[in-house]
């Protein structure tokens, strides 16, 4: 049965067809067969290079050899127990081991849980009611986080869904990314804030990277006004090197959340922190957290896999660093837009600067964009279909995936 086929039979059994808003592709969404390496196969026979990466897991590609016999050994002994597993202890241990600012960590199911629980204990830590986050910086899919990008500092939150309470929404304040000013002012007139959450790279509008110094003056700033830094590393923990952004800019968040990679492609998520905030989660302290899947044995698996492959060969980020570099420098003769990298994470944004914020993300030519992830689908790379998603490279990409992802580049955009 054809994709389209598929679509049309799945929008009278889902909501638009899809299980996730990004994948509703139109007219209709390609339907993946199978996967390996770094190429998907689609059940209409296309074989297509993957730049997507299930938006960002999967570092070492589809069904990584390491990956598929660690879930293999694990599925034999049973994959859920609602018990501790040893399993817990060597990924705690790893991620514990690879973060300075992370002393204890818990685990859920998704990075979105991994969010709403870091929220709920900075105000339990905290006793204050406000959380600050970045314009466009998404968090997942919970209430607190779901707020109008641009509603701004200065007023009250508003809803950016329909069923999100107006009164759970006002306790969210916004302030631009890249800019210390505004948040310096915003805490200022407001000793009611919890905790400030950023992406230390924008990831779901970018890459949008941080400014010189930004990270370290957020730092200074929530720490003089006593408000917990939240770093969300769902996208960049493990994706932009061993110890994240936390590592790779030597800022030192009070919580961060992880997700993504540290599941070796199973679903995960993780909040984790200093250990006098973290001793406050149940049955330890009085924040309830729990989930029946959390600690979920093949993810675990999975993810302490990945992690033991990315210690064991770190020259996988040397390598992927070099090649987003050579499609970069390919995509910057074309002279359309503005090619922003970091490490294995890249985008083209049709915008003649490189954006600093979600409002420049949002003056970038999206009917552009469209024509463009058009014309790169027909040349076999699969990017994500959004103007605003990061595209992601893994080690299964190989050298002459990049020439062909780099030539793409060139004809799509001169096109």
């Amino acid at each position: 049965m054809k994709s389209s086929d598929l679509f049309a039979r799945a929008k009278a059994l889902m909501p638009g067809g899809v299980s996730s808003p990004v994948r509703a592709i139109k007219p209709y969404p390609f339907y993946v067969e199978r996967a390996a390496g770094s190429h998907l196969t689609t059940v209409d026979g296309a074989d297509l290079i993957d730049c997507c990466l299930g938006y960002g897991p999967l570092i070492l590609g589809h069904a990584h050899p390491d990956i598929r016999e660690a879930i293999e050994r694990q599925l034999e002994k049973g994959w859920l127990y609602g018990t501790p597993t040893p399993l817990e202890l060597d990924l705690a241990g790893i991620i514990t081991g690879d973060h300075p600012a992370v002393d204890m960590v818990r685990f859920v199911s998704s990075g979105s849980e991994a969010t709403m629980a870091a929220i709920r204990l900075a105000r339990g830590y905290t006793g204050k009611q406000d959380i600050i986050k970045i314009e466009g910086g998404f968090h997942g899919a919970h209430d607190a986080v779901l707020v109008k990008a641009g509603s701004g500092a200065t007023t009250l939150g508003v809803p950016d869904s329909a069923g999100v309470l107006a009164d759970l929404v006002a306790h969210t304040r916004q302030v631009p990314y890249n800019d210390t000013e505004a948040l310096e002012a915003l805490l200022a007139g407001n000793d009611d804030v919890a905790a400030f959450i950023l992406e230390p790279i924008m990831g779901n509008v970018g890459p949008v990277l941080p400014n010189e110094g930004y990270l370290t003056e957020v730092r200074e700033i929530t720490a003089a006004h006593d408000v917990l830094l939240i770093l969300d590393e769902v996208i960049t923990g493990y994706r932009v090197g061993i110890g994240g952004a936390e590592v790779l800019y030597g800022v030192k968040p009070d919580l961060a959340t992880f997700g993504k990679i540290i599941g070796g492609g199973l679903p995960i998520g993780a909040f984790g922190g200093r250990r006098e905030i973290m001793e406050l989660v149940a049955p330890a302290g009085p924040v309830y957290q729990a989930g029946t899947f959390s600690g979920n044995p093949a993810s675990l698996a999975a993810g302490y896999a990945a992690l033991r492959y990315l210690h064991e060969h770190p020259e996988v980020y040397r390598r992927l660093d070099e090649a987003t570099r050579a499609i970069g420098e390919v995509a910057a003769d074309a002279g359309r837009g503005t090619f922003v990298r970091m490490g294995s994470l890249f985008k083209h944004f049709f915008r003649s600067e490189p954006p600093r914020d979600y409002r420049e993300v949002k003056e970038c030519d999206t009917e552009a964009f469209s024509r463009f992830w058009k014309a790169m689908l027909e040349a076999g790379v699969f990017l994500p279909p959004s103007q605003f998603e990061t595209n992601f490279l893994s080690a299964a990409h190989t050298d002459q995936d990049i020439e062909q992802i780099a030539d793409a580049y060139g004809s799509c955009l001169f096109a």
